[in-house]
């Protein structure tokens, strides 16, 4: 077992309440925990075994395994809160999160990814050429959505593009009210309107492809150049992979005193258990569906669809049925219990009701 390397922080350092500390993680507490051997600490970065943490006056690497594992959420992801034993330097367990972003992972669809968790805004970043993908798009808004995550979309390298107005109009077009967002990474200014989204102690989690211009809206973001940055491919608008691991990175300039979680760049992503994710992006398909004569309707061939009726008098687009198509099979291959069934509508199952 790696052995952890924890230091005492200094009295200047952040707070709970600078690291996000509130009463929905403060409730989660005994009066015995709150007073005894144990103390509240963050997860600023995950790596093999080992977590690097801050909070209660400690900061460092310790050793990320729980005494008890109830499940493959149940390990440490970025942004996490984790009861310490302060004289082991030990985890105790992970308290209730906010919400938790994950994935299948990519080279094994049977085992999960943990993403990050206890976000209070997604920035889902695409760039303005060839890397804009209306599908991929539709999914980050989905997984956002599903976990009951304000979502933004931030449009980059709009200084290289030729016509950035049409990705904006695009993007808006994802859905009503979405904001949107087009930033310039390289210029201070440009990256500063973002800052209205980042408070004390709040967090913001990026995603998107590589090569989007992450690493560069987190350096203007943060005033520095700490973080790698790689050109894109000219060939194929592509890039190559500058982030390597997960980590929370404190904000500065008109940002300072909020969070951000850094991810690697993600072209693959499958979606776990989405189905009300998919109901409140695809809400106008979702609307169809429950006009539909009857609850079974397959949205294939049935004259009393209307679904179909609204693909034929143009008021639904093939494209985007296709899509919704593709991501509620796919959610139902992997909603567990559901047995790979496809379900013949897109109505959504009620949200469970969560703070912040």
């Amino acid at each position: 077992m790696k052995k952890a390397h924890v230091v005492t922080m200094e009295a200047s350092g952040p707070t709970l309440e600078d690291l996000g500390w509130n009463s929905f993680f403060a409730d989660q507490l005994s009066a015995e925990e709150q007073g005894g051997e144990v103390c509240p600490v963050r997860v600023m970065a995950v790596h093999r075994g080992m977590v690097d943490i801050a909070g209660s006056g400690l900061g460092g690497m310790i050793n990320s395994a729980l005494p008890v594992s109830e499940g493959p959420e149940d390990r440490a992801a970025v942004g996490d809160w984790l009861l310490v034993d302060r004289a082991r330097l030990e985890p105790v367990r992970i308290l209730d999160r906010v919400n938790l972003f994950k994935r299948k992972a990519p080279a094994d669809q049977r085992r999960l990814q943990l993403i990050a968790a206890n976000v209070d805004t997604l920035f889902i970043v695409t760039s303005c050429n060839q890397d804009f993908n209306v599908a991929r798009l539709e999914r980050y808004l989905v997984m956002a959505r599903e976990v009951g995550v304000r979502p933004v979309v931030v449009l980059t390298k709009v200084d290289l593009a030729e016509a950035p107005e049409r990705f904006l109009e695009a993007a808006r077009a994802l859905q009503p009210d979405l904001e949107v967002e087009m930033v310039n990474g390289r210029d201070p200014a440009s990256v500063g309107r973002l800052a209205r989204y980042c408070g004390k102690g709040r967090t913001v989690a990026l995603l998107g492809s590589s090569g989007v211009g992450k690493s560069t809206m987190i350096n203007g973001l943060r005033g520095s150049d700490e973080i790698e940055t790689q050109p894109i491919r000219e060939i194929d608008g592509k890039g190559r992979h500058t982030t390597t691991g997960r980590q929370l990175y404190p904000l500065d300039g008109p940002a300072k005193g909020g969070w951000l979680v850094d991810t690697p760049g993600m072209r693959e992503f499958h979606l776990p258990d989405a189905a009300t994710g998919i109901a409140e992006v695809f809400d106008d398909i979702t609307a169809l569906t429950q006009a539909c004569r009857f609850g079974n309707c397959t949205h294939t061939t049935e004259k009393s669809c209307a679904v179909l009726a609204a693909l034929r008098d143009g008021t639904l687009e093939p494209k985007r049925l296709e899509r919704w198509r593709k991501l509620r099979d796919e959610d139902a291959e992997n909603t567990p219990g559901n047995g790979g069934r496809r379900p013949a509508s897109a109505g959504g199952r009620r949200r469970k009701k969560t703070n912040g």
